[in-house]
């Protein structure tokens, strides 16, 4: 019996399908599908970003971050709460 391997779903950046996206610091929603939920940016590899889009991206997050529009970890937000002993 030959098995079919699975095959992934083609990555694309999403920038370069849709040109009416706009990259900015501003737009915290679209950022956040990029950021983990501990604050991590997600890699190029799993986003399917190109380059040159993701070099774009990684500075607007960080430019929303020192404007505190999005928090640097997950323990800056209110949703987590600290354990204390």
């Amino acid at each position: 019996m030959a098995y079919k391997k699975f095959a992934p779903r083609k990555k694309f950046c999403r920038f370069c399908a849709s040109k009416d996206i706009d990259l900015n610091y501003k737009n915290v929603e679209m950022l956040r599908d990029f950021i983990t939920d501990r604050g991590k940016i997600i890699a190029r590899r799993i986003t399917g970003n190109c380059a040159r889009h993701q070099r774009a991206l990684t500075k607007e997050i960080k430019r929303a971050r020192q404007m505190a529009l999005i928090y640097y970890t997950a323990t800056h937000s209110t949703d987590v709460r600290k354990r204390t002993t």
